[in-house]
């Protein structure tokens, strides 16, 4: 399914307490987790990522792709996806707006219960969501992450990032160890969160806001997913997320300069930790 869309310039936060979703059943054609994904000159990589949602043993979902305005193929191969399965959905901007916007209107669009979200050059073990929701249920939490583990662009293991059980507000500002393509969140507890319309960190700044109106989120220490770990993403640019990490504690999340200092040191330290992990992974 296609659609052509103009997406906003501004995204801004909403929060619908009163609107509340329902569980799919059988007979409920909805399905029961929408799948977030926004897509940029995406064609390398893709098809797998798209393949890895379709390889979910759980198969109430729905996998929307907001093509930013590629360059390249990438539209073609979603919509090839999209012609094949029908739960695979399209959505092309006409002018490019950064992954926020991208996901937001995915977000909008979205009709499960539950949201996850996967990057269009990461991947889903089969019974990821299965094992998630699952988890969620037993431990009655309305967000929840996992372990994952590292690949190089190859697709070569190049090591695990583990999680920490349980994460609050105050823990995810000294370190964000929330993947994006391991989060879910229940919009029956939340409605529906949007991120904020920032080029880098919007995931970081949603799960912040999620952790406002939560105790707490649940971490799974098996890992779910694997993150392709790319030198020219816009990820892999420390200064930009160091100073897009900034941005969110100022002007985001509005924290005084003391306070924001304090979590920014935190924040560098355990990056430094990890830049490092990574270069070791590397050698061997």
């Amino acid at each position: 399914m296609n659609h052509d869309e103009n997406c906003s310039s501004e995204a801004s936060i909403k929060i619908d307490f009163q609107k509340r979703a329902e569980d799919t059943t059988s007979e409920d054609p909805r399905p029961t987790v929408s799948v977030i994904m926004a897509a940029y000159d995406s064609e390398r990589y893709i098809k797998q990522s798209i393949e890895s949602v379709q390889a979910q043993t759980f198969t109430s979902w729905e996998l929307i792709v907001v093509d930013d305005c590629s360059n390249d193929n990438t539209s073609a191969l979603i919509s090839n996806s999209a012609a094949i399965d029908s739960r695979v959905r399209l959505i092309k901007l006409r002018v490019n707006s950064g992954a926020a916007a991208a996901r937001n209107r995915a977000i909008i669009q979205a009709r499960g219960r539950y949201l996850a979200f996967l990057d269009s050059d990461d991947l889903w073990y089969p019974h990821k969501l299965k094992t998630q929701l699952d988890f969620m249920r037993s431990v009655d939490t309305s967000f929840c992450y996992s372990a994952y583990d590292q690949i190089d662009p190859a697709g070569k293991s190049i090591g695990t990032r583990q999680v920490p059980a349980k994460v609050c507000y105050s823990d995810l500002l000294k370190s964000c160890s929330v993947g994006c393509l391991t989060a879910i969140y229940d919009t029956a507890h939340y409605g529906k969160i949007l991120m904020p319309d920032i080029r880098k960190r919007q995931d970081l700044a949603l799960w912040l806001c999620l952790l406002r109106h939560t105790n707490s989120a649940y971490g799974i220490q098996e890992p779910l997913a694997q993150y392709r770990v790319r030198k020219d993403s816009l990820s892999s640019n420390k200064f930009l997320a160091a100073k897009a990490t900034w941005h969110v504690y100022r002007d985001i999340e509005n924290l005084p300069f003391s306070l924001s200092l304090y979590f920014f040191c935190h924040y560098a330290v355990r990056g430094l930790s990890r830049a490092l992990e990574l270069k070791l992974n590397d050698r061997h």
